[in-house]
């Protein structure tokens, strides 16, 4: 009989597995950049953890190749594409990142938020309010 081995984190983390690692399922947009391609890609970020995401899109990458992705209320974050699956592929960040920080609401209405996304309308006139 063989004998029996447990794997463990380090030896995960050698093989590339970081499903010990607790992540999310969220649909959210993102701009991807590629090394040696130009011109960003638009992906679905379909799962999120602190150190890497599942991407989707009809962007073309390789396993290992550098890439950036560009999160909301975080910025661009490089990492390297770790597996691919159709039009599915993993990105395993260089550093861990606050994956609650990409869930939250953007961080206002700025200068470059569109006109139409920004509220137009005033708070309401509390001497107009019904009291109940």
């Amino acid at each position: 009989m063989g004998q029996d081995h447990a794997v463990t984190e380090f030896e995960n983390r050698q093989l590339g597995d970081n499903r010990q690692v607790g992540r999310d399922s969220l649909f959210l947009m993102a701009d991807l950049r590629v090394e040696r391609s130009a011109g960003d890609h638009r992906i679905k970020v379909r799962n999120l953890s602190a150190r890497g995401m599942m991407a989707e899109g009809t962007v073309k990458v390789m396993a290992g190749i550098g890439v950036e992705v560009s999160l909301r209320n975080i910025g661009w974050v490089p990492g390297r594409v770790a597996w691919i699956q159709d039009n599915r592929f993993g990105i395993a960040f260089l550093d861990d990142i606050d994956p609650k920080l990409v869930r939250a609401a953007p961080q206002g209405a700025g200068e470059g938020t569109p006109r139409y996304l920004k509220s137009t309308a005033l708070p309401p006139d509390p001497s107009r309010l019904r009291k109940l």
